[in-house]
Formats: C-alpha cells, structure tokens, sequence
C-alpha cells in the first residue's frame, strides 16, 4: 500500500487529531506506529483535552 507510494498524497490513509480535529495524513516517520498516533503535533499531545459541546 504505502510502498508504492509515487507522490499523489490522496491516495494514503489519514485520520483526524483528537486534540483539535485537524487532519493528519500518514508519514513516514509514522510507518511503524500509525495505529498509535492520536495527535497531529506536539502541542496538541501537550493540551488538556477539551470537552466537545
């Protein structure tokens, strides 16, 4: 799936951040541990988590 990866970024999964709901598309650094990321940067990870209305 990702090793045929040839630049269209449409094409690879993504998911949305837990802290702020942004987007976050699959990266390479993430390769091993995808399953795991829950938040698109340091600074939401860091965040108290916010209550949804």
């Amino acid at each position: 799936m990702i090793s045929d990866f040839k630049g269209n970024k449409t094409q690879l999964p993504s998911k949305l951040c837990q802290q702020c709901g942004k987007p976050m598309t699959w990266r390479k650094a993430w390769a091993k541990n995808w399953e795991q990321v829950k938040y698109c940067s340091e600074r939401c990870r860091r965040q108290p988590r916010t209550k949804a209305s």
